[in-house]
């Protein structure tokens, strides 16, 4: 994809928006984790009625929301509920038609999923948050907080937000579209190619694409549809919470054109990572968020 729109750059064969995985929640009802932190499986609805189901660990302000990528879930974010459940209330949320959230929707986009989001905020009635997002849940990200001014004490992307700027035309949609819906399967595994350092573990990269192709194609294709016209841009610059990201280096950020748009955007680079740092190095990854809600709090 062109430089115009880094956080969509994945689409030069489908759609950068995929998360991947290492552990799924257990859905049946609670799981615990070897420090004891108690994950919840919980259910709210959706201003349309759609059944969102989300995990939630722990307590303590600011809450932190983690928000999965396209064709992914909440159980991607095991690890960190059960990291920061131990000081602080803790949510990973299932986007409609991922996971175990429904589909039975007519109007798909990013402004819906961030009002998603902020229906599984409201029902955990906390009242400030720091809300991170994995590729697509970027912009979700955004839009969540667009929606909780005074409540948002920060949006922090997980390898997305390389470049603000950026809108995806109908075109690029009907195009990319037609590719989705001709080879499912193959245009997964190309994808996930991108998404990866060459010599990375090939255990997490094809446990990566076995993990995607748990999305239903129709609700893949439906959320893929949603993008068309979104001015990822526009959203961030109307926000008023600071913009963080914590990136892989497989793309550059462009830290002096995002600071144009939110003069407070700023970024730590992971070397040597791809599009999942969560994954591929958990450690140093949850050692940067802690630091980021830090300076975030301060």
């Amino acid at each position: 994809m062109m430089h115009r729109s880094t956080w969509l750059r994945g689409m030069t064969v489908l759609l950068i928006f995929v998360s991947a995985g290492a552990a799924t929640v257990a859905c049946g009802g609670e799981a615990i984790s070897p420090t004891k932190v108690v994950i919840e499986r919980k259910t709210v609805k959706a201003a349309d009625g759609v059944e969102i189901v989300y995990s939630a660990a722990g307590k303590g302000e600011p809450a932190l929301v983690f928000i999965h990528g396209g064709l992914a879930n909440r159980g991607f974010w095991d690890g960190q509920l059960k990291e920061f459940g131990a000081r602080h209330r803790t949510i990973a949320v299932d986007l409609p038609g991922h996971g175990e959230s429904g589909s039975n929707r007519t109007k798909w986009g990013l402004p819906e999923f961030g009002a998603d989001v902020k229906a599984v905020i409201d029902a955990e009635k906390v009242d400030r948050v720091i809300i991170f997002g994995n590729s697509l849940g970027g912009p979700v990200a955004v839009e969540t907080g667009l929606l909780l001014p005074g409540r948002t004490l920060g949006v922090v992307g997980v390898d997305t937000f390389h470049l603000l700027e950026g809108v995806i035309t109908p075109d690029e949609v009907r195009q990319r579209g037609e590719y989705f819906e001709k080879d499912y399967a193959g245009a997964l595994k190309a994808m996930v190619g991108m998404l990866f350092h060459k010599d990375a573990d090939p255990a997490i990269v094809a446990d990566a694409e076995k993990r995607m192709m748990g999305t239903p194609p129709a609700a893949a294709k439906a959320m893929f549809l949603g993008l068309a016209g979104y001015d990822s841009g526009a959203a961030a610059a109307r926000l008023t919470a600071p913009i963080r990201a914590i990136n892989g280096d497989l793309w550059p950020t462009d830290v002096e054109a995002n600071r144009k748009i939110h003069p407070e955007f700023d970024v730590v680079v992971m070397k040597h990572m791809g599009h999942y740092p969560m994954l591929e190095r958990p450690g140093e990854f949850n050692r940067l968020v802690t630091e980021t809600v830090a300076r975030l709090t301060r």
